[in-house]
């Protein structure tokens, strides 16, 4: 844990994590207005802000194209060095939630250098920096800000072919739904945030790259995935379902969890963020039977977290599948 004299590092900031993303609902709003169809500009990309997918695609050839995104976040952990780890393996999941492969990375950093040592800021690139070596991205430099909170993560881009592009539109009906990680990070970093206890299981989660799930769901044939980040398994479920014109159905009972989930949530520890998931996605969703408390696992806000994928993928739990849109509901949980 990183306890400076000044007091712990996720004290500095107002969530933690994905958490502290802008409500999907909020969010859809402010961005509606900005795509108003494909233009010249416009003419080699393949994916765009249409159906809010977790990349940018932009064709530079026959079988190549580009993918770009950025992602940051305020401290989920208080371990610096950690917490970069963290950063950088969740700004790499987004290409490979698109099936592409990392090819350079840059530092996003926002830290209050009149409030914490310009050291603790080291050691969160280094964290970074050790991740991305892992997947074999390096990090070219990047861009820095005095700011009261600390925010860190990675613009990354990445290369991916586009006959083998995994996007959130691509789902049909009779195709299964597989998750590639637990759930339960929500839960357990507020938790931590509030008490300082550590939870090792969830860093471990946190910090593993998606790659091997991505890379197993493109040899497996699969052409439609996201990752699960801080809209919560239901909200990104939603968000597939609704651009692929299909409801998905989810059993409650094959969804794994981290240990001490479910306790972190009895004790109360449930972010705002995740509340307002749930919210979200209820108008669209069938969940008869179902307690309160299980939606607010499945609607629990991740970091990090793992693929969903239209398909099945060898070595991961099947949690439910697509069907023919009905009734209007996206979502149906049992």
């Amino acid at each position: 844990m990183t306890t400076t004299k000044q007091g712990r590092l996720t004290g500095y900031a107002h969530g933690g994590g994905c958490a502290c993303k802008i409500p999907p609902g909020e969010l859809e709003a402010v961005v509606a207005g900005l795509w108003g169809g494909p233009g010249e500009a416009e003419r080699d990309l393949i994916v765009g802000l249409d159906d809010g997918d977790d990349a940018a695609v932009v064709r530079i050839g026959p079988d190549r194209a580009v993918v770009s995104t950025a992602d940051f976040f305020t401290p989920v952990v208080d371990d610096a060095y950690d917490w970069g780890r963290i950063a950088a393996a969740n700004a790499l999941s987004d290409v490979y939630a698109m099936g592409g492969t990392p090819i350079v990375a840059i530092n996003l950093l926002a830290w209050p250098r009149d409030l914490l040592p310009m050291e603790l800021a080291a050691e969160v690139l280094r964290g970074g920096l050790d991740v991305a070596r892992g997947a074999g991205c390096p990090v070219a430099g990047g861009h820095s800000v005095d700011d009261p909170e600390p925010k860190y993560g990675m613009a990354v881009t990445g290369l991916v072919d586009p006959a083998r592009l995994l996007r959130n539109d691509a789902g049909r009906p009779g195709v299964p739904l597989t998750l590639t990680k637990p759930l339960g990070l929500g839960v357990l970093n507020s938790r931590h945030k509030s008490t300082g206890e550590p939870f090792p299981q969830a860093v471990a989660t946190m910090t593993t790259l998606n790659r091997d799930a991505a890379e197993a769901a493109v040899a497996a044939g699969a052409v439609c995935a996201t990752d699960v980040t801080g809209f919560g398994l239901l909200g990104h479920l939603h968000k597939l379902a609704r651009a692929s014109g299909v409801t998905a159905f989810v059993d409650s009972s094959a969804v794994s969890y981290l240990d001490g989930a479910r306790a972190a949530l009895a004790d109360g520890f449930v972010s705002g963020g995740t509340r307002r998931n749930l919210e979200w996605v209820r108008p669209h969703l069938a969940a008869d039977g179902v307690s309160e408390d299980e939606l607010l696992l499945l609607a629990d806000a991740q970091t990090s977290g793992g693929l969903l994928v239209a398909g099945e993928v060898p070595g991961y739990p099947v949690i439910g599948e697509l069907r023919a849109a009905e009734d209007g509901r996206t979502l149906v949980v049992v």
